[in-house]
């Protein structure tokens, strides 16, 4: 199970993702240079070249024609994922957090940082209208007022954004009233992660309070917890087994004190169902911030602080292992 090591980042991974087909592996980190690999062979294909800070978040729309970036500069940026060009740089009051393409590809939303005075807001925006992506209107923008949005995502069908946020609550958000309509807290910290199964009708939180937890997605009812000692940064189900994984360690500011064994820094994998912990796979030296199983479920790829991203295809035995019952 020899991994591909990609390395074309100097600093800490902030986010990776694939595309809906998975041949493509996209990564952004806090250098100002995205990149895109190849996910077959670790090979890159290009960078996107434009943001003048960390970049905290990455998404590509279905049909792998435009990818969105979020940055520490202040800046959303739309990129045409063929060339690389950037196709436009919409500015903000703060740095960019979270992004991510409605399902058609034709709307974007983005969320701003709580600092420097402002407040946190969602803005949902229309790529196909030149005004909008100039930066002189929205289709809507919702006030977070006294908290910050960690991570989103749309919800099926497009008809609401479900957001995590800084105090641990998850939300959900009307477009059409601009109101938050159903929230839920049942982490006690930031809620790093959000990711769907692959049909969506649950999804999977990763949070500082040391647990992943999930959800089903239409009445938000919590289904599993998987419990670490370490702060969890990102958690993944697959879409061929019952098994979540789970990345994360120590906190980054402590690193530079503690062992790689120490730090605890290890890929965790749990079962979906029974909430066991089966397997750990070691490798990084910092903290795994972002994890990604691949769509057709035979790899996983991980993040971390090191600025390395981790390919991990999975042998054989991988899929005649089964939880005793």
């Amino acid at each position: 199970m020899r991994p591909l090591m990609l390395h074309g980042h100097e600093r800490a991974i902030t986010q990776i993702k694939y595309n809906r087909e998975g041949d493509l592996l996209f990564s952004c980190s806090k250098d100002p240079t995205p990149n895109v690999w190849f996910s077959i062979n670790g090979e890159r294909l290009g960078t996107f070249d434009g943001h003048n800070g960390a970049v905290w978040c990455i998404d590509v729309n279905w049909d792998s024609t435009k990818v969105a970036t979020g940055a520490a500069d202040a800046k959303a940026g739309l990129w045409d994922l063929e060339t690389g060009k950037c196709l436009t740089m919409i500015d903000t009051d703060t740095s960019v957090r979270t992004c991510n393409f409605s399902y058609s590809g034709k709307i974007l939303m983005y969320s701003t940082d709580k600092s420097m005075g402002k407040q946190c807001e969602i803005k949902v925006v229309d790529i196909l209208d030149p005004s909008q992506m100039s930066g002189n209107g929205q289709i809507c923008s919702i006030p977070v007022p006294g908290h910050k949005v960690t991570s989103s995502v749309w919800g099926p069908l497009d008809e609401y954004l479900l957001t995590g946020l800084d105090n641990g609550a998850l939300c959900k958000y009307d477009l059409k009233s601009l109101q938050r309509f159903a929230s839920k807290q049942e982490h006690r910290d930031v809620i790093n992660d959000i990711q769907y199964y692959k049909d969506q009708t649950m999804f999977v939180t990763a949070s500082k309070d040391h647990t992943a937890k999930l959800f089903d997605t239409k009445t938000m009812d919590l289904l599993k917890t998987y419990k670490t000692e370490r702060p969890v940064n990102s958690a993944a189900i697959s879409p061929i087994r019952d098994h979540v994984v789970l990345g994360g360690g120590q906190e980054a500011m402590d690193v530079t004190t503690t062992s790689t064994r120490a730090g605890k820094f290890y890929a965790r994998f749990f079962h979906l169902v029974f909430e066991e912990e089966f397997a750990r796979l070691t490798g990084h030296f910092g903290p795994i911030n972002s994890v990604a199983f691949h769509p057709d479920g035979k790899s996983y790829s991980s993040g971390g602080e090191d600025g390395y991203v981790r390919v991990q295809t999975f042998d054989p035995p991988y899929y005649d292992f089964d939880v005793e019952y």
